[in-house]
């Protein structure tokens, strides 16, 4: 498969870096020309990735994240976040909705939400390894017939 274009970014598990990543995400998709509606489902997704990277793959320390972005043939934007935390024990179970190893504060929504806005999601973890989540989302080309 042809690549045509990607980018690393690394950064600090502190949640003022979620709306960084999810910026950097939406500055990156742009050169796809996509809508509103299509940048907005990125950053959700990017934030909800993010995020469970933080909480959950470093409870109770600053770790790494690293996001890369990649432009693929037939304009499909693909995201991956990965982690070196504390992994996840049962992923089919972690997807579940409203499951959450994070408190009450936690939906337990992240993988389900950011099922909805992409069109594919694979989830790949390791107990105290860390995480992948994988993310794909083509991106219709408004001025292409």
């Amino acid at each position: 498969m042809k690549l045509d274009n990607y980018t690393v970014l690394e950064f600090p598990s502190r949640s003022a870096n979620e709306g960084f990543a999810r910026t950097v995400a939406a500055c990156f998709a742009a050169q796809l020309d996509p809508t509103l509606e299509e940048i907005n489902d990125i950053k959700t997704a990017v934030s909800e990735a993010v995020t469970n990277a933080i909480v959950h793959g470093y409870p109770d320390h600053i770790g790494k994240i690293s996001m890369k972005l990649r432009i693929k043939e037939d304009r499909i934007l693909e995201i991956i976040i990965r982690d070196w935390g504390t992994g996840i024990a049962d992923v089919e179970q972690a997807r579940a909705p409203m499951f959450t190893t994070g408190g009450e504060e936690r939906s337990g929504m992240g993988f389900t939400i950011m099922e909805s806005f992409m069109d594919t999601l694979k989830v790949r973890s390791e107990l105290g390894k860390g995480t992948t989540v994988t993310m794909k989302r083509r991106i219709a080309c408004r001025v292409c017939k």
